[in-house]
């Protein structure tokens, strides 16, 4: 009897890059983690890869942990992509049903997101996602399935989203490099929105906020669809550095006490709280302030609320969406982010943890796994629907077994 399937997926941070495997329970249809690793990035800055070799390295080391957890090969990955510049632009596709009976079928709603594809992409852009927002049969508007339905004229309206070439192109390399095919690639925090958003949520109206190392990531939804994306300049790391020449400590020590005393809520601690940095690092024996810190900290946060706030003013949402804010990414486990947030954005805050998954230890309850385990979701989601159709597999002649061929030359 052939094995399950086992779903993996890849998230290349600037800090860590990221793997998960999980497999399909059938049984109770849920998802069960089997593995997650978790090693240091390299070649990655911002989300971008710089150096192809050096990212090669990372995966492949986050590779051969991950096969050995597991005790067998991984021939494929779900990517996630988070970095770089990503554009979105609205589109219709329009097609004609030729049927003598006017019946609308699945590969007539293809040919129409085909259709809204065909818009021009800006210079050295190409599409990575084509989210269906609605579809109008003979001018009927407002309809979310018309398969079955009866008509001549079928229309979809959809939001494009749109990648670097180069930056996709990197990616795939530095993956095909480390001896695994792609299964497709995706915006990194749609995925994260798979994995830790109901439906509820997306249709009241939220923003999933990923505060990544180098970046913070916004996503938001209104009436069940994707409405806005944003990568913001400022993540963990910036904190990080503002403790650390606040306070005229090593970087890495800064990053230590963060980690372990760091709050964003300054008013949350008191003023008599002092840390003994000989605690983390026996040749340092001075103490700090933790409220001077956390004043730091909520700065800093204070400032990527405000860059928050900003994105959603451009689509007039600010203070407007009922289900709030949802937070995930490394820089989200610091206390007090959701005190901050409600504060600034005059939303309801949250912290946004895996649904619908039985977890493996309790590493991927970290909200910086978020992309990684939302990935899987996507993954599940895209198979049982039986449609792996990333722009990239599309175009390329030979599909999926062309890929694994790159793969296997490299694995050579």
């Amino acid at each position: 009897m052939p094995r399950e399937r086992i779903i993996t997926s890849l998230d290349i941070g600037t800090a860590r890059v990221r793997m998960v495997m999980a497999q399909e329970n059938r049984a109770n249809d849920s998802l069960q983690v089997l593995g997650a690793v978790d090693v240091e990035s390299m070649g990655v800055n911002k989300g971008i890869v710089v150096n192809i070799d050096e990212a090669t390295t990372a995966v492949s080391h986050c590779l051969s942990e991950a096969e050995q957890m597991i005790g067998r090969p991984i021939e494929s990955v779900w990517v996630g992509m988070s970095g770089g510049l990503i554009l979105s632009q609205m589109s219709k596709g329009v097609v004609a049903i030729a049927r003598s009976s006017g019946e609308i079928r699945e590969d007539d709603l293809l040919r129409a997101v085909d259709a809204a594809k065909m818009v021009a992409s800006p210079p050295n852009y190409e599409n990575l996602h084509a989210l269906i927002q609605g579809y109008a049969v003979d001018n009927q508007i407002g309809i979310k399935d018309p398969v079955g339905m009866r008509g001549i004229r079928l229309e979809v309206d959809t939001t494009l989203i749109m990648a670097l070439s180069s930056h996709r192109r990197n990616i795939q390399t530095a993956v095909y490099r480390a001896g695994v095919s792609i299964d497709d690639i995706v915006f990194g925090p749609l995925a994260a929105a798979e994995g830790v958003l109901n439906q509820k949520q997306r249709d009241l109206g939220v923003a999933l906020v990923d505060i990544g190392s180098a970046t913070t990531k916004v996503v938001v939804f209104e009436e069940g669809n994707f409405i806005h994306a944003a990568i913001l300049p400022v993540g963990a790391e910036h904190i990080t550095s503002d403790i650390a020449i606040g306070h005229q400590i090593p970087h890495d020590l800064a990053e230590a006490v963060k980690i372990e005393y760091g709050h964003a809520f300054s008013s949350s601690v008191s003023k008599k709280d002092v840390i003994q940095l000989s605690e983390f690092d026996e040749t340092v024996p001075e103490t700090i302030s933790r409220r001077e810190m956390a004043e730091y900290i909520e700065a800093r946060v204070e400032e990527i609320m405000d860059m928050v706030d900003t994105e959603l003013r451009k689509i007039k949402r600010s203070g407007r969406l009922p289900a709030g804010v949802v937070f995930v990414g490394g820089g989200a486990n610091l206390s007090g982010v959701t005190d901050v947030a409600k504060k600034s954005l005059r939303l309801p805050a949250s912290l946004g943890y895996p649904k619908e998954m039985v977890p493996s230890g309790d590493k991927v309850n970290n909200l910086s796994f978020a992309t990684a385990l939302g990935l899987i979701h996507w993954a599940r989601e895209r198979e049982s629907i039986g449609r792996l159709k990333a722009p990239f597999i599309r175009r390329i002649s030979g599909g999926l077994p062309f890929l694994k061929k790159i793969a296997d030359f490299f694995r050579l």
